[in-house]
């Protein structure tokens, strides 16, 4: 496996989701932004960039200017693994605020705007209004990162935040079931593969 393959979308946030770009699903860790073909390929599956500006980037993009943005991301993401590990499981407080200048200062270089546009078709005849991003540089492809980190940090109660409970995953989710009693990121991986340690310990003990 590697960083063509699917990324995992098991957080149930995107902000965790993007902590997760880097994990190791089987027995080989995987990076889904390693280089900067991955991290196009990572914002396209999280729908997080248009299809049409990814492809502009990657035909416009002078030689190794993608990596090195794929090498901020990979910062970002590190530095905001810290900020989530040290605080979840209790509610954010207003008191962390300094510790996320750095995300403040990456969203203070957006250039977003708000144009009128026509719905799409499938939701019929009409008019919105949607927010857009002017992409000057492939630099810009961290402000959608960004914006849905602010947001999870905003949004999403941190006592709910976990890691898996698999032995080698490194994977973090948001809890959102009832009782709050979820342990893996997902029953397809981990959770299989407890079951099956589980069931071979009674065989033993047997």
């Amino acid at each position: 496996m590697d960083n063509r393959s699917p990324a995992i979308f098991v957080g149930d946030a995107l902000g965790l989701d993007f902590l997760n770009s880097v994990a190791t699903p089987v027995d080989t860790p995987v990076d889904w932004i390693e280089d900067g073909e991955g991290l196009l390929g990572w914002l396209e599956q999280a729908v997080l960039v248009p299809r049409e500006t990814l492809e502009a980037m990657r035909a416009e993009a002078l030689p190794g200017e993608l990596d090195k943005v794929a090498d901020q991301a990979r910062n970002l993401r590190e530095w905001f693994r810290a900020f989530v590990r040290k605080h979840k499981g209790r509610p954010l407080t207003a008191g962390v605020l300094d510790e996320l200048e750095p995300l403040n200062r990456l969203l203070e270089r957006d250039e977003g705007f708000s144009r009128i546009v026509a719905q799409q078709a499938d939701e019929g005849e009409g008019l919105e209004f949607q927010a857009m991003r002017k992409w000057r540089s492939p630099e810009a492809l961290l402000l959608p990162i960004g914006e849905a980190l602010g947001r999870f940090v905003c949004t999403e109660d941190f006592s709910d935040v976990k890691a898996c409970e698999g032995p080698t995953c490194t994977l973090l989710f948001a809890d959102h079931t009832r009782g709050h009693r979820r342990r893996w990121c997902s029953m397809a991986m981990c959770g299989n593969r407890a079951k099956q340690a589980a069931h071979r310990h009674r065989l033993k003990q047997a």
